[in-house]
């Protein structure tokens, strides 16, 4: 995948000056030695940092060596003045834990009282107003800190990501669809630049794209992909002009950053002036890492990139769309899943899901579309759709989203998609999650989420919880078990 971001690690320790500056470089060097078992490659600084001459020192290092992600790690109680301005200058994604003690038999002379300086550490920064990752329990052996160290990993990834990317937009999001708005003004707090275009400016480079000589390259690929699938050949020229126009606009408009998502216009118009329907090609930008949302829903577009930094895979947007119907839950879910029929619905686009996230892919139109537009006759616009079931397997849903007050809000579930054939059409899948009728109710419902959520394959949602915790997120809603009430939730039963 492209368009994502390469992690350098590194790690400095810091040492109070009335400890022992050695407990921390060897506490150091342990926990390096644990951290290469999970083979991600870390750049340890050998400066350990006790007063503001050693951090600038150990910050020359780490940007020598090309970090770009840090681990501040007290081996002993640290110096909260330096290692805060460590974190402060660095201006990356930094991390803060710190050493338990290793043995009862060491506590005279080889105490380090960390557990005590994460507490200074923490304070400090928010004097300073640096955002630090500092995991549930920051305090650790080696080999634990070691793994909170690959929990940062996905963070850090994300968080440089969005320090460096840009949503490109086309087109008003249609009639009826405000709940997709997107106020700017928290992208820009985040570190994101937006570029908002018109319809007119995508078809006038689309048009421009007319016989370009890698269109047939294109459509090689497609039909590679496609294989029996392949059932409506005649569209792919018009499908790959329309990538190619994308991938083109991306690299002349980056301009100062580094990575690129679209979200797009993609009906009513789409259809009678371009002569097809975008989902198919969408599809496959998503699955480069170049997500390209739907609706022209900007804060889709954000979710599904971070999802894709989270995950280091490819993800989808979906509607949280119907629900299963109880016969079908009575045939096929109920006694060989554990849920009940309100834990279940079904999640739907039009065929903007890669063709790896299905059982099997078929290019196909657009049904919606095709009755208002085509009726009664060959599909000619409306087609460009990748139709088929989402793979089974874990799934975490979420979102990301300004809310009507420009207050940014986020959701995160667990789940999983079910292996029950959907009878139905477009991009679709049977999911389940835990409770989910009350998440509906009291989080969806409750705090006004538009219809559209991102799909990570696979259980990510502990690091996105960090994430939406390290961003600042002032509502952050997730599935409650039973017996956990939601604050509006009626206790009467």
């Amino acid at each position: 995948m492209i368009n994502l971001p390469q992690l350098k690690l590194g790690i400095v320790a810091v040492s109070r000056d009335c400890f022992p500056m050695e407990l921390s470089a060897n506490r150091r060097k342990a926990v390096v030695e644990n951290f290469k078992k999970s083979k991600v490659d870390i750049f340890e600084c050998l400066t350990t940092v006790e007063n503001e001459t050693h951090m600038l020192k150990a910050l020359k290092e780490v940007k020598e060596a090309g970090v770009n992600a840090l681990v501040v790690y007290l081996g002993n109680f640290g110096p909260e003045t330096s290692e805060t301005l460590l974190a402060k200058q660095f201006g990356g994604p930094v991390m803060f834990a710190s050493a338990s003690e290793e043995s009862g038999d060491n506590l005279m002379n080889d105490r380090g009282d960390a557990y005590c300086g994460m507490l200074n550490a923490s304070y400090n920064l928010a004097l300073r107003n640096i955002k630090a990752f500092i995991p549930e329990y920051p305090v650790g052996t080696a080999s634990e800190v070691a793994g909170m160290i690959s929990e940062f990993v996905p963070v850090a990834t994300s968080i440089l990501g969005l320090d460096n990317l840009k949503i490109i937009s086309f087109g008003p999001r249609p009639q009826d669809f405000l709940a997709c708005n997107a106020p700017i003004k928290q992208l820009y707090n985040l570190g994101v630049e937006i570029e908002e275009n018109s319809e007119l400016d995508l078809y006038a480079s689309f048009n421009t794209h007319s016989n370009d000589s890698r269109i047939p390259k294109v459509i090689a690929s497609m039909e590679k992909e496609l294989g029996e699938g392949n059932k409506m050949p005649g569209i792919l020229s018009k499908l790959a002009q329309y990538e190619i126009t994308l991938l083109d606009w991306m690299e002349e408009h980056k301009g100062s950053r580094k990575y690129v998502v679209f979200a797009n216009k993609c009906w009513p118009s789409f259809q009678t002036q371009f002569g097809f329907v975008p989902c198919y090609v969408n599809s496959r930008l998503t699955a480069m890492g170049i997500p390209v949302s739907c609706e022209v829903d900007i804060y889709g577009a954000l979710s599904e990139y971070i999802g894709t930094c989270i995950s280091q895979d490819v993800v989808t947007l979906l509607d949280i769309n119907n629900t299963v119907p109880a016969d079908m839950y009575e045939s096929e879910i109920k006694g060989k899943f554990d849920y009940t029929l309100k834990d279940t619905f079904m999640g739907f686009h039009c065929g903007n899901t890669a063709a790896c996230k299905l059982t099997s892919g078929t290019m196909k139109n657009q049904k919606i579309m095709a009755r208002a537009l085509e009726p009664n006759k060959e599909p000619n616009i409306t087609r460009g759709t990748l139709e088929g079931d989402i793979i089974p397997g874990d799934i975490t849903f979420f979102r990301l989203q300004s809310n009507a007050e420009a207050e940014l809000t986020a959701y995160v579930a667990e789940g999983e998609v079910l292996p029950v054939a959907t009878r139905s059409f477009g991009s679709i899948g049977i999911f389940a999650i835990p409770e989910m009728a009350r998440f509906y109710r009291h989080v969806l419902i409750e705090k006004r989420y538009p219809h559209h959520g991102a799909v990570a394959f696979g259980h990510h949602g502990k690091a996105i919880y960090n994430l939406f915790k390290y961003l600042g997120v002032k509502e952050l809603g997730f599935n409650q078990p039973k017996g956990m009430l939601y604050k509006s939730e009626n206790p009467f039963k």
